[in-house]
């Protein structure tokens, strides 16, 4: 069969898998975080703005759990891939939006309503991107922030203010704005960030793991606006960090090499140059 003829029976095969129907578990669990943003946008109009950051939070749980059940149970479809970015696109990209706006943007007038437009957007084409580069990617690492990490810092601010008081932050209408057109422009960025795919947890750990794990629960009881505020912010700020990082780092790679290229080609001249006798040392003067 030529790849002519199959690439035309491709959406055939697309029609007759459709036809037999989805897998439940799976969508159940990206329709629980479709739900979860749907009652974000709810409570945000209602002005309970810590119920809707909670909602937006929870959601991510389900996004992490349909992944990885399809992926233990070898549910994974196209189906399920699309379904995922457009309920991501309603919990992860318009509810904070709308959250953020109705927060801490509508004095800003045009320039609040348009930051969030941008934010929604820019969820929108991350999402797109992601989906026609799942094969191409890095098994490690995503290419801009994801969406998922992006409404999580959003949310995390909200309860950052509630847990810390207004006296002890910067005023939130100017800090809003500044951090919804970054995380904006960080989404369709080509940053890497690391996607924790290949962490292997089913392996066994040190014991000091553990405990650490213990530690980080037992604080997470306590102040859990802080830990979920100190995490989102280390993710979001590790992409450009690293990236600057291996800038300077591939910079001085390239450097080093030059000056090594110009002292060898420096070495050549001078050691063709020499009249003293033969099998003398060249002169690196």
């Amino acid at each position: 069969m030529s790849r002519r003829k199959r690439n035309r029976n491709a959406p055939l095969r697309e029609i007759k898998s459709a036809r037999r129907g989805v897998y439940l578990v799976p969508n159940l669990l990206t329709s629980a975080g479709l739900f979860c943003g749907i009652f974000a946008i709810v409570v945000t109009t209602q002005s309970h703005f810590i119920h809707a950051a909670l909602a937006i939070l929870a959601a991510q749980i389900f996004d992490i759990l349909d992944g990885r059940v399809a992926r233990l149970t070898n549910t994974t479809s196209r189906f399920g891939t699309e379904y995922d970015s457009l309920c991501d696109l309603v919990s992860f990209g318009v509810a904070p939006g709308m959250l953020i706006y109705r927060w801490a943007l509508t004095s800003w007038g045009a320039w609040g309503w348009l930051a969030i437009a941008l934010f929604v957007t820019c969820s929108a084409l991350r999402l797109a991107r992601y989906n026609t580069m799942i094969s191409v990617l890095p098994r490690g690492h995503f290419l801009g922030l994801p969406v998922p990490a992006a409404s999580a810092m959003l949310a995390s601010v909200v309860l950052m203010y509630k847990y810390v008081g207004r006296s002890g932050l910067p005023d939130k209408h100017v800090t809003l704005l500044l951090i919804t057109y970054a995380l904006a422009i960080l989404m369709v960025s080509n940053i890497p960030y690391n996607n924790f795919k290949t962490v292997k947890l089913n392996k066994r750990q040190p014991l000091w793991l553990l405990v650490v794990g213990v530690l980080f629960l037992k604080v997470m009881v306590v102040a859990y606006p802080l830990v979920i505020f100190t995490s989102a912010s280390i993710y979001v700020a590790s992409g450009p960090a690293l990236w600057a990082w291996h800038g300077l780092h591939d910079r001085g790679d390239d450097a080093g090499s030059g000056d090594d290229a110009g002292g060898d080609d420096e070495a050549d001249g001078n050691a063709g140059t020499e009249t003293g006798e033969a099998g003398a040392a060249p002169h690196y003067g």
